[in-house]
């Protein structure tokens, strides 16, 4: 790994952030995959963003998560890639990611938290994002 790790687009960091939360636990599942895949797949934000760059940012943030200090190193590249408009985007993405196989994780909690404290976001809009993604991936 280079000293000075790749810069990122917005939607590079988007696509971190999910990688982030669900890697967490050190385990991808298939569902968070999809999910992963249908946002880039669907979603305006991404209308212009080349979904082969997935697997790079994916390998970036593995890289960076067997560093000693890669945790902190990936939230400097997602803070300076990421403009201020879509930090809470961002939260939204991560938290539909952690709820779409239905279960919460300790790990993906934690990383939950951790993006939130790194982008700043305000805990009443995150309140909101994160009642939105629950009942979004309630189950029947």
């Amino acid at each position: 790994m280079p000293d000075t790790p790749p810069s990122m687009s917005p939607q590079d960091a988007l696509i971190a952030v999910m990688v982030a939360v669900s890697a967490a636990d050190e385990q991808m599942r298939t569902s968070e995959l999809v999910a992963i895949q249908r946002m880039v797949n669907h979603m305006p934000v991404f209308a212009a963003y080349d979904s082969d760059r997935i697997r790079t940012v994916s390998q970036i943030v593995f890289d960076l998560f067997e560093e000693e200090d890669g945790l902190d190193a990936l939230f400097g590249l997602i803070r300076d890639a990421l403009p201020e408009r879509l930090r809470e985007t961002a939260y939204a993405l991560a938290c539909d990611v952690v709820s779409a196989d239905g279960k919460l994780r300790d790990m993906e909690l934690r990383m939950l938290e951790e993006v939130r404290e790194e982008l700043a976001i305000d805990r009443l809009h995150a309140a909101a994002i994160e009642w939105g993604a629950r009942v979004r991936h309630l189950r029947p």
